[in-house]
């Protein structure tokens, strides 16, 4: 089942689904507060090719981002009730992706300190650590690649203001944060890049 939704993506993020007008989307979630599986279906399809883009910008693996895509839209039908319409569909659904993305980074960071709190209480054995420690930082030249190397919070503020053209107001709603923090974590991702792609 799981691989047959991760294939759902793919070929729906691939497709490049049109978002439908203002209109539709209000009537699509409309119906789907009212419990209209088929009017979600409409909002998933116009949507997810965006969303996946976010999280796979924000995690950089493929599966990691399927995942989060999943994740979110799965939350979006959870709290479809939530959506007040003070911001578009597309932000509020952006929200919640990022926020998925976020918790499942500090799982994964959670996890990692608690395996390395392990091994240090085995003495360090060197096969351990070696298992526990992640994979180096890449160095390309890859602007992809170097996206990905950069810290979460300033890959976030690149990724959403850069590449999916939000404004910093937009952003500080998304991830919770001050418009302030935004700008100051896009000039240091900014910063970051500029200095990997002159290595």
């Amino acid at each position: 089942m799981e691989c047959a939704v991760r294939d759902e993506v793919r070929a729906t993020a691939s497709a490049g689904a049109r978002e439908p007008s203002p209109a539709c989307v209000s009537e699509l979630i409309a119906r789907a507060r009212g419990g209209d599986v088929a009017a979600f279906e409409e909002l998933y399809r116009s949507h997810v090719g965006r969303v996946y883009a976010v999280c796979l910008r924000l995690h950089a693996h493929r599966e990691e981002a399927e995942d989060s895509t999943q994740e979110a839209f799965v939350r979006a039908w959870q709290r479809i009730e939530s959506f007040e319409g003070r911001s578009a569909f597309s932000t509020w659904l952006h929200r919640l992706a990022v926020n998925v993305v976020l918790d499942r980074k500090r799982v994964l960071k959670r996890r990692f300190a608690e395996r390395l709190a392990t091994v240090e209480e085995e003495e360090r054995d060197p096969v351990m650590l070696a298992r526990a420690r992640p994979s180096d930082p890449v160095i390309a030249l890859d602007l992809e690649r170097a996206i990905a190397s950069l810290p979460d919070g300033a890959r976030a503020a690149f990724v959403l203001h850069d590449v999916e053209g939000f404004r910093h107001r937009e952003i500080a709603e998304m991830l919770g944060t001050a418009e302030g923090t935004s700008k100051a974590q896009l000039h240091r991702a900014r910063r970051l890049l500029r200095e990997a792609l002159e290595r």
